[in-house]
């Protein structure tokens, strides 16, 4: 019996799981001056000081322990000082990694690291430039339980300040190059902030565009073919060099971790090769990905509750830009589970959404008008009477005349309107469409029965908070509280919104949209 007992223990062990992550942690800087610190960091300026930056370093260590991974990643740490001391403060609230990793790219603002409770072998850096502004890549090979398992820890280059996708490029091949040196059997990790959207293909914007279409993620680490992700599937059977991107087990309204001015978007990631799926040595275990977002990470809002810098100065508030991600692996022969959700793209038209309250792909709008913009929300039809939809905080960029491809992501009705809530513009066509025939300058025609058109140049009569033309009347609900009419006023609106809140409304945005006639 004892005997008995011993096996079935030691088989558990052999089968254990474990789990990685990985995790932005948006600059996890200390408070001395080493001189390549951003200009923000730099100790006693712009309340950085000891006692923000022991805040900084405690938030980013609460976040590490509740994700509580035997392997993270971690991007955007200073150096090996603070990476120590973060260490010592997890160990201290019996969070402990006794094995790490980190790079030493000279004259860099910040590093690449990895911590993990299974032992390090070895780890190398493979370098990708002598620039200090690109970043090494971090190689580390792990044993896990006598099982030998690489993992790539990678922050590349942003698409902020004029980042084109060509470096990016760059960082992949030399990534793909030393993926290429490794046997056909050995087990790896790609992991880290690749600044890159799972979509990169469909979604790489114009401006940054110096490869014609090719993308480092899609295209250099083939996670992508025949315009959608590599499936798992596809990959059970695929050759050396193709890569499962574990964002495609979640649905298109997941698929984010990062924000930037309200865009969401997925620019970390868990690559895995073909060989975490054939069923030898450690295994993906099916359906395990999450994105790590308890609600201390995010705001009542939904937004993800990031570091704060008001009007220049640290406030000592919030954690990262980025929510970590999450995966579980196994000894286990890998088994395909129910959840077999997979990236892809379905063109229709904009009276599609109207029929559905959740997407279970990510639907393609071609040759869409923007008709009224105002901020980050607009308003888009395809036709001149076809249905119109309203862009809620997702229109940065857009402008009205514009003629755009897009994908949407996400949808959602708010009291009865529906939005388009998360989308990615795959190509701009024109910049210089009439909109006119696109908008309604009566509420008595046909199509002013349906939410999200545009209305303008109407008058009437104010009463009762509606508006009386001819024989019909409309509630109207003005968004300013400046200047409002008085009830029998003659008004016009120059431009109104067709919306709805439980009933169909007119919605005038800004003052300079109506005026009070005499």
């Amino acid at each position: 019996m004892r005997l008995l007992w011993f096996l079935l223990f030691f088989a558990g062990v052999l089968e254990a799981d474990f789990s990685i992550a990985t995790y932005n942690v948006e600059n996890l800087f200390d408070a001395k001056n080493q001189g390549s610190e951003y200009d923000d960091y730099k100790s006693g300026t712009h309340n950085w000081n000891e006692t923000t930056a022991q805040i900084k370093l405690n938030h980013t260590a609460e976040v590490i322990c509740d994700i509580n991974s035997d392997i993270i990643g971690l991007q955007e740490i200073e150096n090996v000082y603070v990476f120590q001391e973060l260490i010592s403060r997890l160990k201290q609230v019996g969070c402990d990694y006794p094995y790490n990793a980190i790079t030493s790219k000279a004259n860099s603002p910040i590093q690449i690291a990895l911590l993990s409770r299974y032992p390090i072998i070895s780890k190398r850096e493979i370098i990708v430039s002598r620039d200090p502004k690109v970043r090494n890549i971090l190689e580390v090979s792990l044993d896990i339980d006598d099982n030998p398992l690489k993992v790539f820890v990678n922050h590349w280059k942003s698409k902020s300040n004029n980042g084109k996708e060509s470096a990016r490029v760059n960082t992949a091949r030399a990534l793909a190059n030393r993926i290429s040196q490794l046997s056909s059997n050995d087990e790896y990790i790609i992991l880290g902030d690749l600044n890159s959207r799972y979509d990169a293909p469909n979604t790489l914007e114009s401006k940054l565009d110096d490869t014609n279409g090719f993308t480092a993620i899609g295209d250099v680490l083939h996670t992508f073919q025949n315009n959608h992700l590599v499936s798992k599937a596809e990959i059970i059977n695929a050759t050396k060099g193709m890569h499962y991107n574990l964002w495609g087990e979640l649905a298109p309204a997941n698929r984010w971790n990062h924000q930037f001015f309200g865009d969401k978007s997925s620019i970390d990631h868990i690559l895995l090769p073909r060989t975490l799926f054939d069923r030898k040595g450690i295994e993906y275990k099916d359906n395990t990905f999450i994105v790590f977002a308890p609600p201390y990470l995010k705001n009542r809002y939904g937004a993800i509750n990031h570091w704060k810098i008001k009007n220049g100065m640290h406030e000592g508030k919030g954690y990262s830009d980025h929510l970590p991600l999450k995966a579980s692996f196994t000894m286990t022969p890998f088994k395909l589970g129910s959840n077999v959700a997979q990236y892809k793209i379905t063109k229709q038209p904009i009276e599609y959404l109207y029929a559905h309250d959740i997407l279970q792909s990510d639907i393609l709008l071609e040759n869409v008008v923007v008709i009224w913009q105002k901020g980050t929300n607009a308003i888009i039809k395809q036709t001149p009477q076809g249905r119109g939809i309203f862009l809620y905080k997702c229109a940065k960029g857009l402008k009205a005349g514009g003629s755009y491809d897009m994908l949407v992501h996400e949808i959602k009705s708010y009291n009865g309107l529906k939005e388009v809530t998360h989308l990615s513009i795959v190509k701009q066509k024109s910049t210089d469409i009439q909109v006119q025939p696109f908008i309604l300058n009566s509420i008595n025609a046909p199509i002013a029965n349906r939410q999200n058109e545009v209305i303008r140049e109407i008058s009437g009569i104010y009463r009762d908070n509606k508006i009386f033309c001819s024989n019909k009347s409309l509630p109207i609900f003005f968004k300013t509280r400046a200047s409002l009419p008085q009830d029998g006023d003659k008004i016009k609106i120059s431009y109104g919104h067709l919306g709805y809140h439980k009933k169909l409304e007119l919605v005038v945005y800004d003052k300079k949209d109506f005026e009070i006639l005499e």
